[in-house]
């Protein structure tokens, strides 16, 4: 049979199988075996494809080869099934060829089936992520002599472009701010690994946050109940000092954090204790900057933002004044 003969036998069927290199080779849908057990032929153009071992293992054989168009059509004449275990680039040889014997008109053309054998399950681009981190940790200059001190830096400026993100009301920018500030985690975590005494892994990191997130989160994932943010807060806190016995509210807060918020969340654990701690009083501008931090904070008023805010304001001033266009 060639393209432009005609042709009487059922043209037959031809199922395109793609798989998600993010989930274990193997691991296939029920149709996606279904269409294996019954083909009366399974090829793959890739050799080292992940899935072939697992597939002979089930006893489905697999002829290593890359057929054109035009074969594959000869291979399902007469009401046959070719499964074509598609390579990571997909078929677009195949598919292209297909396409171009089908817009002739002059040849029976096989049902053609798109069928996805695995699906990449939420977050899984996680693992490209993962993947990728390790080969930069092991071949770049610059990155394979990094370590959490020097990274340190970085973290800070990444949150703060984080919340400038959010303050602008920026999309596009607030997504790639999130993924860089998610490389630094990602990037500590492998940098980790390679710790001789104490190593983990970015594994680790995210079990324990799921841990952690589940244990305080008793209305959600226990037998507790909470139907108002004020609950929900209240059942946090009492987890959490549960967790961390600490003598002081203050044990925890990092005391490195700019001022503002350093006060705003010192008065917060004091007023979340019901503790009647006066204010220290002495000379300098500090100590009024603590007293309205503290009673921003008791006006739910994040004291930090309010100020960037007046600054931000005070800068599109200070262009105005030099004829700068904000």
């Amino acid at each position: 049979m060639n393209a432009t003969s005609p042709v009487t036998a059922a043209p037959g069927r031809i199922v395109l199988l793609t798989t998600s290199h993010r989930v274990a080779p193997g691991l296939l849908s029920w149709p996606a075996w279904q269409a294996l057990r019954s083909a009366d032929r399974v090829l793959c153009a890739d050799g080292a494809h992940p899935q072939l071992p697992y597939l002979r293992e089930a006893g489905i054989p697999v002829d290593e080869a890359a057929p054109t168009a035009q074969e594959l059509i000869d291979a399902c004449a007469g009401g046959r099934t070719a499964v074509v275990v598609a390579t990571g680039e997909g078929e677009p040889a195949l598919t292209d060829g297909l396409a171009r014997l089908a817009g002739t008109g002059r040849v029976a053309m096989p049902e053609l089936e798109l069928l996805p054998a695995s699906y990449d399950l939420p977050g899984a681009r996680l693992l490209d992520l993962v993947q990728v981190m390790d080969r930069i940790r092991a071949e770049c200059p610059w990155s394979s002599q990094q370590t959490h001190k020097g990274l340190a830096k970085y973290g800070i400026e990444e949150a703060y472009e984080l919340v400038e993100a959010i303050e602008d009301g920026d999309r596009d920018e607030l997504r790639e701010e999130l993924g860089d500030v998610l490389l630094q985690v990602v990037f500590h975590s492998r940098i980790a690994e390679e710790d001789p005494e104490s190593p983990f892994s970015i594994d680790d990191v995210a079990g324990g946050i799921v841990t952690k997130l589940i244990h305080r989160h008793p209305h959600v994932f226990g037998d507790e109940t909470a139907t108002t943010p004020e609950e929900v807060k209240e059942h946090w806190l009492r987890t959490k000092a549960e967790e961390k016995r600490r003598e002081s509210v203050t044990e925890g807060i990092p005391l490195g954090q700019p001022g503002l918020a350093l006060a705003a969340k010192l008065a917060s654990r004091v007023r979340t204790a019901g503790l009647d701690v006066p204010l220290p009083t002495g000379d300098g501008i500090g100590y009024e900057l603590l007293a309205m931090a503290v009673r921003a904070e008791a006006a739910g008023v994040d004291p930090e933002a309010a100020l960037r805010v007046a600054a931000r304001t005070y800068r599109d001033a200070v262009r105005a004044a030099e004829g700068v266009p904000s």
